[in-house]
């Protein structure tokens, strides 16, 4: 017997649409027939479909699962005019032009591009009821690549050196706060552009770095993260209790830079969903604006491994060697790149106040050996496991882009050969070396004039984001700071 909306076209995405393009590799059409099978399986009754925006923050939409099942082969529609808004959801392109502001007559109008999800990142949301997550990959309805996706910026870094027969291997470090909720501010008054955001107090007393009485304060909190993590299949390694109020440090295992990327953006979301479902607010902000807070940074460890063997590339057996001759060329290449790789490292005007105010941040594009004042810190030197550290990000990077610019400045290093030049073991003493940016305007000018990333990236990105992060700095500049009326309202 036939079915008789067998030919009925799907009103979801575009028919046919992943197969008709061969958007998905072999992997991923294996995982989607198990995923149909899972979605039975587990009861699953709605289904998460997000992708990451240009900020580094997760977008998308909620479907219950019959409609999710069309998407594994139509996508799903989503207007890329999302693309055109600036941290606080301000639209900073004319959307309604003919190419929306962005160049590409495909993304006039504020219409729809075509989220097309990735079945290997398919997670149950253990706080969900029988709801599951998904990444999306980005596309136009032409089936062309989404220009402005980061995830898919990374996607094109990585296959040069996927090629050169090397896997970026990344392990990740990320400092946050988290704050118990006073007031939450739900009021219509405070709902402005960007809301008035909660008053909050801190989980315990500041300044016990690791102390064990601190850690059990917050302990309850921790371990309700790590169950919820660990349930989403990521690799934590630790959880602690860091310097100031209110402020720990989450690490995971090594991975691939793009399970890696996948992995930070799909924690971060937990964490803040999680906290605010139980009375908390967790915040990937570099420096909060409240007393006695301390900055927090996002350190990134980096390596480069065989692809065949998994070998390590950095590592070698010369005993009066620390690091390989390659794992130095990419440390040149971070060191040549490291004030335009800024932009991407630290993306925002706040992630600058670490930088300035903070002895223990670093502030010049310098190389040591397990010295953690340097930029780029060479740890577990002469170890199979050696490898580089950036100390200089902050947490509220988007991932795709800091491994993407990181991986084009490495990769330039080896490709040309470069020397960093013997490690400095007293960083804040090199006052002749390269200095990182102090502000946001800083790396966006050194990004600006950056051939490297231009090339590397593309004219079309850079010049996306030169133009996103201006916005921002234009706002910031015409808004009147606390700092300003002190300084100059009564005296002047």
């Amino acid at each position: 017997m036939s079915n008789k909306n067998e030919n009925v076209v799907s009103s979801i995405g575009l028919d046919n649409f992943i197969a008709k393009h061969g958007l998905w590799n072999k992997e991923q059409k294996a995982a989607a027939k198990e995923l149909v099978k899972r979605l039975k399986v587990d009861e699953i009754k709605y289904v998460r479909v997000t992708y990451c925006d240009q900020h580094g923050l997760t977008r998308g939409k909620m479907l219950p699962v019959k409609q999710f099942v069309s998407v594994l082969k139509n996508g799903l529609a989503s207007t890329h005019a999302i693309f055109a808004m600036d941290s606080a959801n301000n639209i900073f392109l004319p959307v309604f032009s003919e190419d929306g502001g962005f160049g590409n007559a495909e993304m006039g109008g504020a219409g729809d591009m075509v989220m097309v999800p990735d079945p290997t990142t398919f997670r149950l949301l253990p706080w969900g009821d029988h709801t599951g997550w998904v990444l999306s990959d980005l596309y136009l309805k032409s089936g062309a690549v989404m220009p402005f996706s980061p995830r898919a910026i990374l996607a094109e870094q990585l296959k040069p050196v996927h090629k050169k027969g090397y896997e970026l291997l990344i392990g990740l470090e990320v400092e946050f706060h988290v704050f118990k909720i006073d007031d939450p501010h739900l009021t219509m008054e405070a709902s402005t552009q960007p809301a008035e955001p909660p008053s909050v107090s801190p989980l315990a007393h500041a300044y016990q770095y690791q102390g064990e009485q601190n850690l059990d304060e917050v302990a309850p909190l921790m371990e309700l993260f790590h169950q919820h993590l660990t349930a989403l299949e990521l690799p934590i390694r630790s959880l602690e209790d860091e310097w100031g109020p209110g402020q720990c440090e989450i690490t995971m295992e090594p991975l691939p830079a793009m399970q890696a990327a996948d992995a930070m953006v799909l924690m971060r979301s937990t964490l803040k969903q999680l906290a605010r479902r139980n009375g908390y607010l967790v915040t990937f902000m570099c420096k909060p604006a409240l007393p006695n807070v301390y900055s927090s940074g996002w350190h990134l460890h980096q390596s480069l491994v065989d692809i065949k063997t998994g070998k390590n590339i950095f590592a070698t057996s010369n005993k009066n060697e620390s690091v390989s001759a390659i794992g130095l060329q990419y440390i040149a290449g971070l060191i040549e790149h490291a004030r335009a790789c800024t932009a991407f490292s630290n993306p925002t005007i706040n992630g600058y106040k670490r930088m300035n105010s903070n002895a223990l941040a670093p502030n010049r594009a310098v190389w040591s050996v397990d010295n953690k004042a340097a930029c780029l810190r060479l740890a577990n030197a002469g170890d199979p496991s050696v490898h580089i550290e950036n100390r200089s990000g902050e947490p509220a990077a988007n991932p795709y882009l800091f491994f993407a610019s990181q991986l084009a400045a490495g990769m330039d290093g080896i490709n040309k050969k470069r020397d960093p030049g013997p490690p400095l073991n007293d960083p804040y003493a090199q006052t002749d070396k390269t200095p990182l940016p102090a502000s946001l305007m800083e790396a966006i000018t050194a990004l600006d004039e950056s051939k490297l990333l231009r090339d590397a990236i593309g004219d079309t990105y850079i010049g996306y984001y030169l133009s996103l992060k201006r916005h921002e700095i234009h706002r910031f500049l015409s808004t009147v700071t606390d700092w300003e009326h002190k300084e100059y309202f009564e005296r002047f």
